[in-house]
């Protein structure tokens, strides 16, 4: 009786001694809670502060208004005022040293750079494939628009071949009148959604990519008369940003297309579907990336053209004056006898210096 007793509570000893050697050897991953990100390994010289993480949709109050906010901001004449520091907590009685913004709080993202006595619009613009004559230019004065969008380079773009684009062309409208918005459309994420845009996606070494990008960029600005201080903005198509290998691979290529961008002179800005890649820009501004774009230009068409109040750019991200909205898209419009296919935007930005 005794000995079966003995027997049994070995046996029981052995047992769970084997149990927790089982559990020692479990992998890490194996032994974190459900839904837990795990880091992993990665060769990019430029590590992203995103990676692992979930990119949630933004619900913050609405401070987009509030003039230097800690993204930058323009004074009401058009020039820069400079990034605003991050807000501190007051100093605790007794003079015990402020509290820094806590990581994570919107007051903490990083700032923009201030732009340089930047040449401003406040308007409604359009944007079309092809640069329209300079005839159709001149009918257009007519109509309610004082900017256009133009698609001066980049190896994505629909329109490749602009025959009318060029130097003549950019001060042919400079003197009718037109602002000018300069869109480069280069290499698109892997994971864009639109199938023709699939033949142009960012390669393997995306910071690299990204760079010489932008430096093509900047170089077949100068070819057309767009001066140093102008934006250039990157067009970057509507990609489901919620793959994180994809949303890694285009936020390093977007970062070293801005970085080049500004080191020669220019502003950096950003296109992309409200929904897709600005507020992947925002999940990034939020997590203290940095080398993100100056300026936003966001689409969110059939609705109402409104700067302010976009739903995934509230808090103190990209002001109202480093904003453009592209609300309605593939619309026809005749103006002065002149029929084109465009696309409308409500714009409070940056625009081009032609020489």
């Amino acid at each position: 009786m005794h000995r079966t007793r003995r027997r049994r509570r070995l046996k029981l000893v052995v047992g769970l001694v084997l149990l927790l050697m089982a559990l020692t050897a479990l992998p890490a991953s194996a032994r974190s809670g459900p839904g837990l990100p795990q880091p992993s390994p990665t060769s990019d010289p430029h590590p992203d502060p995103l990676a692992g993480l979930t990119l949630p949709d933004i619900a913050l109050p609405d401070l987009a208004t509030v003039p230097g906010s800690a993204l930058g901001d323009f004074a009401p004449d058009g020039r820069a005022t400079g990034p605003a520091r991050a807000p501190e907590a007051p100093a605790a009685a007794g003079g015990a040293p402020r509290v820094p913004a806590a990581a994570g709080d919107p007051s903490s993202e990083p700032p923009l750079p201030a732009l340089s006595d930047p040449r401003m619009f406040r308007g409604l613009a359009f944007d079309t494939c092809m640069a329209p004559s300079l005839d159709t230019m001149r009918r257009w004065r007519a109509s309610k628009y004082g900017a256009v969008g133009v698609y001066y380079g980049g190896r994505g773009r629909a329109c490749p071949r602009q025959p009318r684009l060029g130097h003549r062309w950019m001060k042919g409208v400079q003197r009718l009148g037109w602002r000018v918005l300069p869109v480069y459309v280069g290499s698109q994420s892997p994971c864009v959604v639109a199938g023709p845009k699939k033949a142009y996606r960012i390669g393997g070494n995306a910071w690299s990519q990204g760079v010489r990008e932008g430096r093509d960029a900047v170089r077949r600005a100068r070819a057309v008369g767009i001066r140093p201080g102008s934006p250039l903005y990157l067009d970057m198509e509507a990609y489901m940003y919620r793959q994180k290998k994809c949303a890694r691979t285009t936020l390093t290529f977007v970062r070293g297309w801005d970085r080049q961008v500004r080191r020669k002179g220019y502003v950096p800005g950003f296109y992309s579907s409200a929904d897709s890649g600005v507020v992947h820009m925002r999940a990034a501004a939020r997590a203290g990336v940095r080398d993100l774009p100056s300026v936003i230009w966001f689409a969110r068409w059939h609705t109402r053209p409104r700067l302010a109040r976009e739903p995934v750019l509230r808090g103190s991200a990209w002001t109202s004056r480093r904003r453009i909205h592209q609300y309605a898209g593939n619309v026809k419009e005749r103006h002065g006898g002149r029929t084109l296919v465009i696309d409308r935007n409500l714009v409070h930005a940056p625009v081009a210096r032609i020489r």
